[in-house]
C-alpha cells in the first residue's frame, strides 16, 4: 500500500495521474465534533496506479492534488461525493471537474435510489467490500494495515464499477441525463455556508414578521459562532431553541431562562448577551427587510387519488425505463402535478418529463389510463 507523506511523493504521484483518462477518487474525514469536515486521508486511482495521501502528514502542501482535481483532461470518478466535493471546496476553494458520480449513474443505470457503494460494487463488478474499518477514527496516526486496506478498496474497486456504468450510459443513450444531474454538484452555493441564509435549514410555520425576524438573526449568530469555534451548531444552540426563541422573543436574561427548550443555565453564559441581542435585532426588521419566504403549497381538496395513481405511474415508468424512482420525482411533485393547473417541477422537465413528465399530464387530463395486464400495470391512451 502506497502512502504518501512528502511533497516529492505526492507531485510523482499527481504527474502519474494526470496522464490519466479518469481517476477515482474518495476521502476519509470526521465531523462529529467540528462544524467543518476534517480531512484525513485522501485515496486515488488509475489504470496502474493507487495510492493514499496523508494530508496530515507534517509540511505536506496538497496543491498538485488541488490541480489534478480541476484538470479538465481528467474525469474524475467520486461515489455520493457531495460531502467529498464539500471538503475539497472548504480547503481550496475548488469543485473538481469534470465529475462522474458513480451514484448518480447506477440510478440512472436503474441500480434503484442512491444505492450504496458496497451494494453498487457488487452488482457490477461482484467485488466484496470488507466495512471493518468505516467508522474508525482516521485522524489517529499511524493508520493501521486495516484502515489502509479499507480505505484504497474504496477507490480500486470503483474503477471496474465505472467502466460498466460508462458502457451502459453508452449504450443507454443516457451520459446527457447524468451531465444535467451532476451539473447541479458544480455549484459552488451548495458548499457555501452564509449564516444569512442559515434560517432556511429550520422548519417554522409561523411567518409573523417579528417571528422570522428572531429566526433570522438568531440562525445567522449560531451559524457564525459554530464556524468561528468549528463546533456543530447544536453545541451552540439547538433547533428547538432557536423556534422558541423565535416565538417568545425573551427581552433579558431572566426571560431567557425561563424558555424550556434552552438549556439550563444557559443565561448566565457568556454567550447570553450577544444572544439577547440578536433576538432584539430580529424583533425590530421590518418586513420588508425579512428575506422572501415562498408561500407552503396547499393541495387541492380531493386530490388524493389522483396522486395515488401518479405513484403507480411513477413506479410503472421507473421499472420500465431502468431510472430509479427517486430521481425522477418525489411526492412534492407528484402532489403539484395534481394539484396546480401549471405546476413547475423539474419532473415536467429535460428527460423527466420525457419519460414520466408527459405522461403524468396525460394522466390528469384523462387522455391516459393505467390497467393491468399480465400481472404488470400498462398505459391505455384514451385518445
Amino acid at each position: 500500500m502506497n502512502l504518501i507523506t512528502t511533497n516529492d511523493a505526492l507531485a510523482a504521484l499527481c504527474s502519474k495521474l494526470s496522464t490519466q483518462r479518469y481517476i477515482t477518487v474518495d476521502t476519509e474525514f470526521l465531523r462529529e465534533t467540528t462544524f467543518w469536515p476534517k480531512l484525513c486521508l485522501i485515496q486515488a486511482a488509475g489504470d496502474g496506479v493507487e495510492a493514499m495521501i496523508d494530508p496530515l502528514a507534517e509540511g505536506i502542501d496538497l496543491q498538485p492534488f488541488y490541480d489534478l482535481l480541476v484538470n479538465p483532461d481528467v474525469i474524475k470518478v467520486m461515489h455520493g461525493c457531495r460531502q467529498d466535493v464539500e471538503i475539497f471546496h472548504k480547503g481550496a476553494n475548488i469543485i473538481p471537474t469534470p465529475l462522474f458520480d458513480t451514484q448518480i449513474a447506477a440510478m440512472v443505470c436503474g441500480f434503484g435510489d442512491a444505492v450504496g457503494y458496497e451494494t453498487l460494487i457488487k452488482r457490477t463488478s461482484g467485488g466484496k467490500i470488507d466495512k471493518g474499518s468505516r467508522f474508525t477514527d482516521w485522524s489517529q496516526r499511524p493508520l493501521s494495515d486495516a484502515q489502509l486496506t479499507y480505505a484504497q478498496a474504496d477507490v480500486t474497486h470503483l474503477r471496474d464499477a465505472y467502466e460498466i456504468l460508462e458502457a451502459q450510459l453508452a449504450e443507454n443513450g443516457r451520459r446527457g441525463w447524468l451531465e444535467e444531474e451532476s451539473n447541479l454538484l458544480s455549484d459552488p452555493e451548495i458548499y457555501t455556508q452564509r449564516p444569512e441564509n442559515a434560517w432556511k435549514r429550520l422548519k417554522m410555520q409561523d411567518r409573523r414578521p417579528h417571528v422570522l425576524g428572531v429566526l433570522v438573526e438568531v440562525a445567522a449568530w449560531r451559524e457564525t459562532e459554530a464556524q468561528a469555534r468549528d463546533v456543530p451548531r447544536n453545541r451552540i444552540l439547538k433547533d428547538d431553541a432557536i423556534r422558541e426563541l423565535a416565538l417568545q422573543g425573551p427581552k433579558d436574561k431572566k426571560a431567557l431562562g425561563r424558555l424550556r427548550a434552552v438549556q439550563r443555565g444557559y443565561e448566565n453564559s457568556r454567550h447570553a448577551e450577544p444572544l439577547l441581542e440578536a433576538v432584539a435585532r430580529g424583533k425590530k426588521r421590518q418586513a420588508e427587510d425579512l428575506p422572501d419566504v415562498p408561500a407552503p403549497s396547499v393541495n387541492r381538496q380531493g386530490i388524493g387519488p389522483l396522486v395515488d395513481l401518479l405513484k403507480v405511474l411513477l413506479k410503472q415508468r421507473s421499472e420500465e425505463t431502468g431510472v430509479a424512482p427517486k430521481l425522477i420525482a418525489n411526492v412534492a411533485d407528484l402532489e403539484r402535478i395534481a394539484s396546480d393547473s401549471e405546476p413547475d417541477v423539474a419532473a415536467l422537465h429535460g428527460w423527466r418529463h420525457e419519460i414520466f413528465g408527459q405522461y403524468a399530464v396525460d394522466l390528469k387530463a384523462g387522455k391516459l389510463a393505467l390497467a393491468s395486464k399480465d400481472d404488470a400495470v400498462i398505459l391505455v391512451s384514451r385518445n
